[in-house]
């Protein structure tokens, strides 16, 4: 059970207790604890499947729980229907109305209700979005990324406690969606509510998100803020599936003051003790952890050059890519058949090509450790799963 808790102010937390789902066999999400601070922008993050969206509808009241509670406030609204709950859902589809303008669309719930002086606050919620000047265009006539925050005034516009955004950027290409991720959160931090964003881009909720929490086969693996699961993974899964980490087999060979001596492929490594999530006995097996882009990489002539203390892997470059902001090897080395760095173009060594012997060197402090029973690929997607 995973909790994140605001202790200042719950009057518009999110609190799921004891929360899960079920069809027949099936278990969609586990029992789970989950508490969103009010005002704060929240992640469910995952692959399909993961029971991030159910989780998400259960909120809404879109599916009922099998067990447990959902709290808004100090609101249980496990039974309330969704035209019932302080929410609103903004989907990948947007589902505007093409028969209306981008004004009426906006204006739909208040007029619903039968409030009959819309405009200050329609014109208000259109320039939040920046779309005051296109009031009288229809749907069709806008940008997707256009369309989508006409779906978020029309939401906002309600006074929800909290806003939920499934997949909402999905349908965009990565140019828009990228300008997209950082609208939403300039609108969130004017508006003040809470959202929670369901999404299976990594980049997405890393870069939108105070808080995101990492599902996986309908348990939450890992919560906190979008640096601490990238740089302290607690799982292969949470490693692997927040960008790209380089994972090795190794043994405890001691343990000296706060630092834990490894071997591996030959050679020795040092883990930071406060950095090891797995239980650490000499003998004992380890994964150790680091992300490319903390690697440095030099020819093996060069190796003298080296600072003392950092750890060290020798190798063969067996492949290389540019991709404009850096370049991308691939080491095929004893410790790790794909050992992956990521080298900034800044000063690009011309040396540094498929064939080459090197040296791969980073500090200590970058390595983080896990428990070796874990399956080191989890979380890996492969090609034919990100084409599904």
């Amino acid at each position: 059970m995973i909790t994140v808790t605001n202790k200042n102010d719950t009057g518009g937390d999110v609190r799921l207790t004891g929360v899960s789902k079920t069809y027949g066999s099936f278990t969609a999400v586990h029992p789970l604890d989950l508490t969103v601070p009010q005002g704060s922008f929240f992640a469910l993050l995952g692959a399909s499947g993961c029971g991030k969206t159910t989780t998400l509808r259960m909120i809404a009241g879109l599916e009922d729980p099998t067990t447990g509670t959902v709290h808004l406030g100090d609101q249980d609204v496990s039974h309330l229907p969704p035209y019932k709950r302080p929410v609103n859902t903004v989907f990948q589809s947007y589902a505007l109305f093409p028969h209306l303008d981008i004004f009426e669309n906006v204006a739909f719930g208040l007029r619903r209700r039968g409030i009959k002086s819309v405009k200050k606050q329609v014109e208000e919620m259109l320039e939040l979005v920046q779309l005051g000047e296109q009031a009288r265009k229809k749907p069709h006539q806008l940008s997707g990324g256009q369309q989508q925050r006409v779906a978020v005034a029309r939401a906002l516009i309600n006074h929800p406690k909290v806003l939920l955004l499934d997949e909402p950027l999905g349908a965009l290409d990565l140019k828009l969606r990228r300008q997209m991720q950082l609208e939403l959160k300039r609108i969130q931090t004017e508006v003040g509510i809470t959202f929670i964003h369901v999404t299976h881009d990594q980049e997405e909720a890393m870069t939108m998100a105070d808080s995101v929490a990492v599902m996986n086969g309908g348990r939450v693996e890992q919560l906190g803020a979008p640096a601490d699961l990238y740089e302290n993974p607690q799982t292969t899964f949470v490693a692997n599936f927040l960008g790209t980490s380089n994972l090795i087999e190794a043994e405890v060979d001691t343990i000296s003051g706060d630092d834990i001596v490894l071997r591996a492929g030959g050679g020795k490594l040092v883990l930071p003790g406060t950095r090891c999530s797995a239980p650490t006995t000499t003998g004992g097996k380890v994964l150790v952890g680091v992300r490319p882009e903390k690697i440095s990489v030099v020819p093996v002539e060069d190796a003298g050059e080296i600072p003392v203390g950092r750890n060290r892997i020798t190798g063969t470059i067996a492949d290389s890519s540019f991709i404009g902001v850096s370049t991308q090897f691939v080491v095929d080395s004893p410790v790790c058949p794909d050992f992956e760095v990521y080298v900034q173009n800044i000063d690009r060594d011309p040396r540094l090509a498929p064939g080459a012997e090197v040296v791969l060197h980073w500090n200590p402090a970058h390595t983080f450790g896990l428990d070796a029973t874990q399956d080191i690929d989890a979380g890996v997607e492969t090609v034919e799963e990100e084409a599904a």
